[in-house]
């Protein structure tokens, strides 16, 4: 990429940047996907041709979905969402069916480390809790509560799960929430 006149991005080392003219246009790449995006459609095709030439390509058109995130297009700007991610989240926790609540967290929590509470599936819960760090980043309603549940992930009790569980009944009233890119 850097001999094509990419710069490789210090933040993300899977995301490469060519300013041109006021224009850029970026490349980033997930294991055997890449996104090739910009505002300059000279050099997406040109960047497009380039890459046909080193690897072995299928242009699949506009970006839709990736990495359990869904693209949506209007004359208002880009809408990404995770509801196809929530909604398998729901369904693989038997959460489908539970009642919805409009709080992640229940206001002024007293969640704690303790030691008397009864301690729940400790994989099961670390498993979980980083499925809900994954969707924080799109989701900065939950945020907060995720951060919390978070710091118990050593030595998780039915309380903490009980917390969790919130969160995901928060996410059933809520699951096509997202960010919007005017």
């Amino acid at each position: 990429m850097r001999a094509f006149g990419y710069k490789q991005s210090n933040f993300d080392h899977t995301l490469f940047l060519k300013h041109k003219e006021n224009k850029i246009t970026a490349l980033i790449v997930y294991v055997d996907d890449m996104i090739v995006t910009g505002d300059d459609p000279d050099e997406r095709k040109a960047l497009q041709e380039y890459l046909s030439k080193e690897f072995e390509m299928k242009d699949l058109g506009t970006l839709k979905y990736f990495l359990g995130i869904e693209v949506s297009r209007s004359h208002q700007g880009i809408f990404l969402s995770q509801r196809k991610y929530v909604m398998d989240l729901l369904t693989e926790t038997r959460m489908m069916g539970c009642k919805p609540v409009n709080t992640p967290m229940e206001e002024n929590h007293k969640l704690g480390e303790c030691t008397d509470h009864k301690p729940t599936n400790k994989e099961q819960y670390q498993r979980l809790v980083g499925r809900l760090i994954y969707l924080s980043h799109m989701r900065p309603d939950i945020a907060y509560a995720v951060s919390v549940v978070s710091q118990f992930m050593h030595s998780p009790s039915e309380v903490h799960r009980d917390a969790v569980n919130r969160i995901l009944r928060y996410l059933k009233s809520t699951p096509g929430k997202g960010l919007m890119y005017s």
